[in-house]
Parts: C-alpha cells; sequence; structure tokens
C-alpha cells in the first residue's frame, strides 16, 4: 500500500512537472490574489475581512478557479469544476451578495464583451470569402433547427410564451468557443485535420454562431422587456441591427488609425480603447433601450479592428511582428478571460439553489437539450454537403457544434437580471427556467462534447503537414498548388 502510494505520488509530479507551462498560469494567478489580499487586510482591513460581502464575492471567484483546476486533473473541462462550485457556494449559504448586484450584472456583461471581442478578432475575412457558402449553411441551418425544437417544446413541455422558449434556444444553440479553440489547438499540436481546411471552417463556424445566437438573443430580449407598442418592438431588431452595425464599424475603423502603429505601447492602448469601445457598445445598448445593438457592436468593432491590424502585420519586419504576437489585442483579451472565467461559471452556479429547484424542469430541460442538440447534429451534417470533405470529416465537423458552455454561462443570467429589474411585473419562473436549462445544457454537453472531439479525431481527421495545408475545405486544390503555399496560410488555418 505504502508502494502504490509513493507511486501515485511520483505520478502526479511527474504530470504536474510535464504540464507546468499550463497550471503555472493559474498558480501565478492565485499569487496574486494573495498579495493583494494581504495588502486589503492591511491597509482596509474593514473591507477584506473574509465575512464581508466583498470578500464573499472574490472568494467565491478564487474557489472556482482552484476547483476548476482540480477537475482537470480528472480530465474534465474546468468550466465545469467552477460551475459545481459556485452551487455549493449558494447552497451552503454564502452566496446572499445583496447590495451588489449591479457589481455582479457589470462582470457578467464584462464577460460578454470579452467574448464577443474574441470572437469578432476570429474572424478571418479571407477565410470567410471562400467558405461562405458552408459557414452560412453551417451557422444558420443547424441554429434554426435547434431554437426551432426548442422553442415548441417548451411551449408544450413547461408552458412557456414564444418568445420565452426562442430566448431559450438562443442560448442553447450557442457553441462554446472556449471547449473548440482548447481542442483545436490540441488537434494543430498533433497535426490532425489541417490539410483539409477544417479548422479554418470550425472556427469561422464556431465564431458566427455565437455571433448570431447572441445577436438574437438580445433582439428578443428587447421585445419580451419593452413597453413600446407592437410595431416599435417589431422594429427593435432591424434598428438594433443597424446601430450595432454603424458603432462598429466607426469605432473599428478609429482603431485603425488610434494609435499609430510606431507608438511604443501601441498594443497596450489598443487594448484598453478596444475593451472600452465593447463596453460602451453593450451597456450603452442598453441604456438607450435596444440591447440588440451591443453585442453586434461589439463584434463589429473588433472585425474592423482586426482586419486593419492584419494589413499592418504584412509590413512588418520578422523582429517586429514577434515582437506584436507577444503582446497583441487577442492575447491580452484571452488573459482577461483567464480572469473572467471562473466569474462568469462561478455566477451562473451560484443561481442554483436546490430548495426552489422542480424535478418537472430538470427533467423536461434534459429532453429539451437532448433533442435540440439532435436537431442541430443531424441539420450540421446535412449542411457539410457540397465540399470534397470526407464522410468522417463531415462528422467531425457536425460534433464540433455540440459542447455549450461559454455563451450560456454568460446569457443565462441575464434574463434572470432584467426580470428583476422590473419589480415583480415579470413572471420570474420564466428566466428561472432559461437559467436552469442553460446549467443543464453545460453539463451535459460541454465535457462530452471535448472527449468526443478529442478522441474521434484521430480516427477521422488525416495527419498532415502544417506547412502543407489546403486552402480551402470546399475547393479542390492541384497537388502543384498545394507545395506553394507558405507557412503563412497554414497559420491562418
Amino acid at each position: 500500500m505504502y508502494i502504490f502510494s509513493l507511486a501515485s505520488l511520483v505520478f502526479k509530479w511527474r504530470h504536474l512537472v510535464l504540464h507546468w507551462n499550463l497550471v503555472s498560469e493559474h498558480v501565478a494567478l492565485f499569487a496574486i490574489f494573495i498579495g493583494l489580499w494581504t495588502l486589503a487586510l492591511a491597509i482596509l482591513p474593514s473591507y477584506a475581512a473574509p465575512s464581508t460581502t466583498i470578500m464573499r464575492i472574490i472568494l467565491l471567484f478564487v474557489g472556482a478557479q482552484i476547483t476548476g483546476i482540480l477537475v482537470t486533473f480528472i480530465h474534465l473541462p474546468d468550466m465545469l469544476g467552477m460551475l459545481f462550485f459556485g452551487v455549493l457556494y449558494t447552497n451552503v449559504g454564502f452566496a446572499n451578495f445583496e447590495g451588489y448586484e449591479r457589481f455582479e450584472l457589470f462582470l457578467r456583461e464584462l464577460a460578454l464583451i470579452n467574448i464577443m471581442l474574441l470572437a469578432g478578432l476570429g474572424l478571418d475575412a479571407g477565410a470567410f470569402r471562400r467558405l461562405w457558402l458552408m459557414i452560412l449553411r453551417l451557422t444558420l441551418l443547424p441554429t434554426i433547427a435547434e431554437v426551432a425544437i426548442i422553442a415548441v417544446l417548451a411551449y408544450f413541455t413547461l408552458a412557456m410564451p414564444w418568445l420565452w422558449g426562442l430566448a431559450l434556444g438562443l442560448v442553447i444553440t450557442a457553441v462554446s468557443p472556449n471547449v473548440v479553440v482548447t481542442v483545436m489547438l490540441k488537434l494543430k499540436e498533433d497535426r490532425l485535420g489541417l490539410n483539409s481546411g477544417i479548422h479554418t471552417l470550425i472556427y469561422a463556424m464556431t465564431t458566427c454562431n455565437d455571433v448570431v445566437a447572441i445577436f438574437l438573443f438580445g433582439a428578443v430580449m428587447s421585445m419580451i422587456f419593452s413597453t413600446n407598442p407592437l410595431l416599435q418592438k417589431l422594429l427593435q431588431g432591424p434598428i438594433g441591427i443597424g446601430i450595432g452595425l454603424v458603432f462598429g464599424y466607426l469605432y473599428g475603423m478609429l482603431l485603425h488609425y488610434l494609435p499609430s502603429r510606431n507608438a511604443v505601447y501601441a498594443n497596450g492602448l489598443r487594448f484598453v480603447l478596444t475593451l472600452l469601445g465593447g463596453t460602451i457598445a453593450v451597456m450603452g445598448s442598453r441604456v438607450i433601450g435596444y440591447t440588440s445593438a451591443g453585442p453586434l457592436g461589439c463584434a463589429m468593432l473588433a472585425c474592423i479592428a482586426g482586419v486593419g491590424w492584419k494589413r499592418e502585420k504584412l509590413k512588418m519586419t520578422p523582429q517586429q511582428l514577434q515582437a506584436y504576437e507577444i503582446a497583441s489585442v487577442p492575447k491580452r483579451l484571452d488573459l482577461l478571460w483567464k480572469f473572467l472565467k471562473p466569474v462568469s461559471f462561478a455566477l451562473i452556479g451560484k443561481e442554483i439553489n436546490f430548495a426552489v429547484l422542480e424535478g418537472r424542469v430538470i427533467g423536461y430541460g434534459v429532453l429539451l437539450v437532448l433533442l435540440g442538440s439532435l436537431a442541430r447534429l443531424a441539420f450540421a451534417y446535412l449542411s457539410t454537403y457540397g465540399g470534397n470533405l470526407s464522410s468522417r470529416e463531415r462528422a467531425y465537423i457536425t460534433i464540433s457544434g455540440f459542447p455549450k458552455a461559454t455563451v450560456q454561462a454568460a446569457l443565462g443570467p441575464v434574463a434572470l437580471d432584467l426580470a428583476r429589474s422590473f419589480d415583480g411585473t415579470i413572471d420570474m419562473s420564466l428566466p428561472n427556467n432559461v437559467l436552469i436549462i442553460s446549467v443543464l445544457a453545460i453539463i451535459f454537453t460541454a465535457p462530452l462534447g471535448a472527449i468526443l472531439m478529442l478522441r474521434l479525431a484521430p480516427f477521422w481527421l488525416k495527419r498532415g503537414d502544417p506547412v502543407d495545408t489546403a486552402e480551402s475545405p470546399v475547393t479542390p486544390i492541384e497537388p502543384k498548388s498545394l507545395n506553394n503555399l507558405n507557412v503563412r496560410n497554414s497559420e491562418k488555418l
């Protein structure tokens, strides 16, 4: 028994050393927290005591981060640990944050802003031009099918009005960029799926799906909570599109020139201006009553700015390019997400109180998620027809749309926050149903989707040279032209 325990400790130590480059980031974040807390205890002891509300909020996020790290050792996505810690926190009575509701709302919106900015920067205009038809099919057909199935079932099983059913469907249908990007990076290391351009297609499909789902969710929320006449409610969506596109385009163009690319702190200033623009878009749209404009404007400004920044990269020397990539805006947003990720998942878990849960809602919620996901998978597979992909490659693209997590954590509590602001004029069971079923979607699809994508990739995808990559999965390329593709094209994939 002693020898077995010693061998287990040695194995865990080797695992820690092997993955230290990833684990060290979390340890560094924890060290930052300990340092800041020590300073707070010395300077503001009345605010930094563990019993205060602000410290209970902070400890929720720190505990979620630690739990997220721990569950990765049993090969589960870290967001599940963060989610479960939030559920545990509220059910032991530590999650009463009365008086800080606006702060919670701000943190949730900040997580949504971060997601939309990363989505906008992830849009590749060149890839979209090449693959626009398949991306359009993979974005719209599975989304429409899944949302329709969920809305109909929610109407007949949970008696949810049609608009609330649509809102629920739009929350559930969004694909998790966090899970997908993590798996794609692992596949790139293993050189799987590069030659068929599958990485480009999956990235574009995920980004477009999230942008569409979040924008339409905002439009539906505007209609549900608007007190305007019916005609004005119907115009909420088109007006929101116009406001979001105009604001995003103008602000994105501003970021082409401000600051100059030759400025010493260009990347840092761009990051601050980008985050500020996204915050103005999302929070400003709520103030003017067109909440659908915010996420769209956020993604649009990032996309337009990203196009200009990519053009600048073509003019850089190798040394300038290396310095730029190390501290680019996407890298800084990705670092910000490491802080916001436990915030987002812990806050959605915090809303799940076992004392008020109904078995009926959970049972029907699982049914909704299951049937909606099956509808998405079926229509996603049909949407991959028309290219030069094999049946296994098409099947892999199909399952990449299965995992749900990131967007559900950001959008799940939004309806509840809006309903609370209406002072009892809204049936609270409706936003609660959206929240609970969002959590069920994360629990059932995130780990299963990640496992399927990782385990099936060696069997369904071809192994290839990262330098020798295809330009498009839908346009066959002659062997001669394949030899002429350079490393830059492979990086785009």
